[in-house]
């Protein structure tokens, strides 16, 4: 397999990098988001579109041990409750839409230096692609609880909309 041939030094750098465009890519795509209205389907579909990430396991390179699956996800999921309380949602001219935030800008970047600097460290003691597995659960445990909140608010502000409207 080509992961076994490259030196892991070559593979951290790629994938630091490519986590670095990642970041940046989430902030625009995310900044130009905010300036049109949500509906559950833009929220549903990013945890879904990541999901074909899965297909990395198919590799036993990237194949994680249990206990830190658990431990990846436990993290992504705290992550999340930052993400969950910092996400607000508005209505303005009858749509829903994000509230613009910069704790998000924040977070985000937080976020991909404490990856940078946890695949720095732990690449001298974890393999590169079990570690990239590691990444993955951990970013899918601190989407899906998001994006759930997400919709458990927008369900709740479209239903205060809907009673306000008929009023």
């Amino acid at each position: 397999m080509i992961f076994t041939k490259v030196p892991p030094i070559y593979l951290v750098i790629v994938s630091t990098v490519g986590a670095i465009f990642m970041g940046t890519l989430a902030l625009i795509v995310r900044s130009r988001a905010a300036k049109k209205p949500v509906t559950p389907l833009k929220i549903i579909l990013p945890p879904l579109f990541m999901s074909t990430g899965a297909l990395m396991f198919f590799f036993k390179e990237f194949r994680v041990p249990p206990l830190q699956i658990v431990e990846a996800l436990l993290v992504g999921m705290l992550f999340s409750i930052l993400l969950i309380r910092t996400t607000k949602l508005e209505v303005k001219n009858e749509a829903i839409y994000v509230q613009r935030s910069k704790a998000f800008l924040f977070i985000l970047l937080g976020l991909l230096i404490v990856r940078l600097i946890g695949k720095l460290v732990l690449s001298s003691t974890i393999d590169v692609g079990e570690l990239g597995g590691m990444f993955w659960i951990l970013a899918f445990g601190m989407i899906v609880p998001w994006r759930i909140g997400m919709l458990v608010k927008f369900h709740k502000l479209q239903k205060e909309k809907s009673v306000h409207l008929s009023q």
